[in-house]
């Protein structure tokens, strides 16, 4: 069985489910055990297919799979209404509001962000990384949401598992290139000592982006992926373990 971790404030809205999805209750082996939802990644593709429809059944979708996107680490917020054949559309955040429709991101450090405005019966799902994050993303997503009927202060959002400060040191290019773009980035950053490189509070920052938009956020459920590997899969740990390839967790939410 496909394990989530629930947001309290999206817990409690009417006629939408959601999930922040771990990496456990699934089928994949090895290093993308055992609910890899990456279709992107070198893992069997139809041990991938099972573990999405795993997670579309989690949340007594229609159908067998969800949607999701080829995500590109920009500011795109697209609106579906049906399941996507063929290729992935190119975005950062998916807007629906049709029934039974399950939409979700795909992460492995980045913050997964999911919205739902319960009146309007729109809800959404976002890729944030730095990038994306400081690019407008969340903004894009929260703009689409509008676009489709929802009302900026209905809508309800959470942060979910995503790299967090204590594991997120950065160089002085990050640093440059994000204060550059948002000077208010700068409150995010922190260093041990003057000489220390800089460390990033990722969810911290999604969710002041995420207020200066008028939206509150919730951030109980933004655990960190690096430091919790029996949980969620993590590019960065990856990285540094000099492994061949990493899974994916998703976080999707569908209106009921």
């Amino acid at each position: 069985m496909a394990i989530s971790i629930q947001a309290a404030n999206l817990g409690g809205v009417p006629g939408v489910r959601h999930g922040f999805f771990t990496r456990q209750g699934g089928v994949s082996e090895e290093l993308y055990a055992s609910l890899n939802c990456g279709l992107g990644s070198n893992d069997d593709r139809a041990r991938v297919i099972e573990n999405r429809r795993r997670v579309c059944a989690a949340l007594a979708g229609r159908g067998d799979g969800v949607v999701t996107l080829y995500q590109e680490h920009g500011a795109t917020a697209l609106f579906i209404d049906k399941p996507v054949t063929g290729d992935l559309p190119k975005a950062d955040a998916v807007v629906t509001s049709t029934p039974g429709l399950v939409i979700a991101v795909l992460t492995a450090d980045c913050a997964p962000v999911l919205f739902a405005d319960p009146k309007a019966g729109i809800v959404a799902a976002a890729h944030a990384g730095w990038r994306g994050a400081v690019g407008g993303v969340l903004e894009s997503a929260i703009s689409e949401m509008e676009r489709a009927g929802a009302k900026r202060s209905a809508i309800v959002a959470a942060v979910g598992p995503c790299i967090n400060a204590n594991a997120y040191e950065v160089g002085p290019e990050f640093e440059a290139e994000a204060m550059n773009c948002d000077t208010a980035s700068e409150a995010f950053f922190n260093r041990a000592t003057k000489a220390a490189r800089a460390h990033f509070d990722l969810p911290g920052y999604v969710a002041s982006r995420l207020a200066r938009a008028g939206v509150a956020a919730s951030l109980e459920a933004a655990r960190c992926t690096y430091e919790n590997e029996s949980d969620f899969f993590s590019y960065r740990r990856t990285t540094h373990r000099r492994e061949g390839d990493y899974g994916r967790q998703i976080s999707a939410i569908v209106v009921t």
